[in-house]
């Protein structure tokens, strides 16, 4: 049984797209910014007051710590945790706990896990790098995020891979394309590193692009799904390239023309290559990019706010491309900090970033959260059942290497397939099917009536009631209730008929049917 806690309807207003009143609404937002304004602030609102649109007000320290976590590490916070935070009286707790949730494990676990949507990270049908390969490639780009290796570097070795799948992580990068033609390759490396469909150029630019992988070739060895890719050498004649900004030059035999290509992106003040990973960032972060969708960059396709797209470049690009400071600016920023709650209803507010944008957790991150609660691990399958799609019980969904690795549930609710690159692939649109999962599913209702989190919480309570419900919201919701969901749950437990632990239940199961508890906010 769901109940009628009117503390959620502001978010189902969001959701739904309606807009919320001016005033302050707690637990959701506070009075004041404990924060100062940064470079991201100047730029939002100056476009903001150019609109003539209010920003929302500031979040609430309950709404930030739990943003932040599953924004950053997708993952709970504890409530220890929040209780530690929300007393905490020091004015930069918010920056501080920003730093350490980018020292997190977690940090690289999410951040792998997105670049592996991008770089096609799958064993199985379609892409068929086989589990040797994604173990080592999955571990390649993990390391990357933990030891926040540099960008270009990063994308630099991708490029100019060589080698054996199993033992050169990153030349997997080659083989994760579904075709082998260099414009297959073209397509790839413009999708994921210049953040642009190639299939919107011009047939010349299209062949143009493709004149720099056309030297990429594969060689099986006499290990089992082991291949080597290398430059064929056998080409005599010098090749002319064309860049993609207008510039040509000459490759002569025996050179690799990824190197040159490489060498061209990487460069500081080139048209494409920053732009396209701070936007990333930026949609990664707050849910669409400053050009929208994030890797449909054309021209025909302008940023909802171009001086903030060029700050950030700048900003990467005087930090030598490392990515956490662009995360660092972003997540320190009162943009970023802003309430859900709008203040406006002009179409354009959520381009301009005048509030927080609500959106449901990712599949991985939701299950991984229900899983948190009842103290269990997922059921994971593999179309074809090999040594590396073994999964320990107690393995988190945002860890998964292969994207051909999966269950029922990441299906549902949307994990993408990893065969195309797009960041649309993935869909955290609710639908009736996830709905139904969540109100009537036999496994919702075991995770919860079995959880030692909500066993532990109604121990600690001893049979205080109040105490219960208030530890209950802390878990579930990083919150404690307020005054008027307080009341409405201590009337439920006086349903005639229904025992304490039935109501206590209950009440988690509400909870987590909420909108609060499924999204982003």
């Amino acid at each position: 049984m769901r109940l009628a806690l009117p503390a959620f309807c502001a978010l189902v207003a969001i959701c739904a797209g309606q807009a919320a009143e001016p005033q302050i609404a707690r637990p959701f937002e506070r009075d004041a910014w404990p924060i100062p304004g940064n470079g991201v602030d100047a730029r939002v609102l100056a476009a903001l007051q150019k609109a003539g649109i209010e920003p929302a007000h500031p979040c609430s320290d309950e709404v930030f710590i739990r943003r932040v976590y599953l924004d950053v590490i997708g993952t709970l916070p504890e409530p220890a945790d929040v209780r530690r935070f929300l007393q905490d009286p020091n004015p930069d707790k918010r920056a501080a706990l920003i730093e350490a949730l980018l020292q997190r494990e977690e940090f690289a676990d999410y951040g792998a896990l997105k670049w592996g949507d991008l770089l096609r990270v799958k064993a199985e049908f379609p892409i068929n790098l086989w589990p040797n390969a994604v173990q080592a490639y999955h571990r390649w780009i993990r390391e990357a995020v933990k030891s926040n290796r540099p960008y270009d570097q990063f994308v630099r070795e991708l490029l100019t891979s060589s080698g054996s799948n199993f033992r050169v992580p990153c030349a997997n990068f080659y083989r994760a394309v579904q075709g082998r033609a260099p414009s297959d390759f073209a397509a790839a490396v413009a999708l994921t590193f210049m953040g642009t469909r190639l299939a919107t150029w011009p047939e010349d630019r299209r062949a143009d692009m493709a004149a720099f992988f056309s030297r990429v070739a594969f060689k099986k060895t006499g290990e089992w799904k082991e291949e080597i890719v290398y430059l064929d050498l056998t080409a005599t004649t010098p090749l002319p390239v064309v860049f993609p900004d207008g510039t040509t030059a000459v490759i002569p035999p025996g050179e690799d023309p990824r190197v040159a290509f490489a060498d061209w992106l990487i460069q500081p003040d080139n048209p494409w290559f920053t732009r396209n990973i701070v936007n990333r960032l930026w949609a990664w972060l707050l849910g669409r990019g400053i050009i929208h969708e994030p890797d449909d960059i054309r021209p025909n396709n302008p940023p909802a706010n171009p001086e903030l797209l060029t700050y950030l470049e700048q900003e990467l690009v005087a930090a030598k491309y490392d990515l956490r400071q662009v995360y660092r600016l972003i997540l320190n920023s009162r943009t970023y900090q802003q309430s859900a709650l709008p203040r406006s209803d002009r179409p354009e507010a959520e381009a301009l970033c005048a509030y927080y944008p609500v959106r449901r957790l990712d599949a991985e991150v939701l299950i991984d959260a229900l899983n948190w609660v009842g103290g269990t691990g997922e059921d994971y399958m593999s179309p074809i059942p090999e040594p590396f799609t073994y999964l320990p019980e107690d393995q988190r969904s945002i860890g998964l290497s292969d994207g051909s690795i999966t269950s029922t549930f990441l299906m549902m609710f949307g994990r993408p397939a990893r065969d195309t690159g797009l960041e649309s692939e993935r869909s955290n649109q609710p639908s009736d099917a996830q709905q139904l999962y969540l109100l009537n599913s036999s496994e919702v209702q075991r995770r919860i009536a079995g959880s030692p989190r909500l066993r532990a919480v109604a121990a600690a309570a001893g049979g205080d009631r109040v105490e219960l419900i208030r530890e209950t919201y802390m878990t579930l919701l990083s919150r404690d209730p307020t005054p008027t969901e307080q009341a409405a749950a201590e009337a439920y437990w006086q349903t005639p008929g229904l025992s304490a632990a039935e109501a206590a239940t209950d009440l988690a199961w509400a909870l987590i049917n909420s909108a609060e508890f499924q999204y982003r906010h």
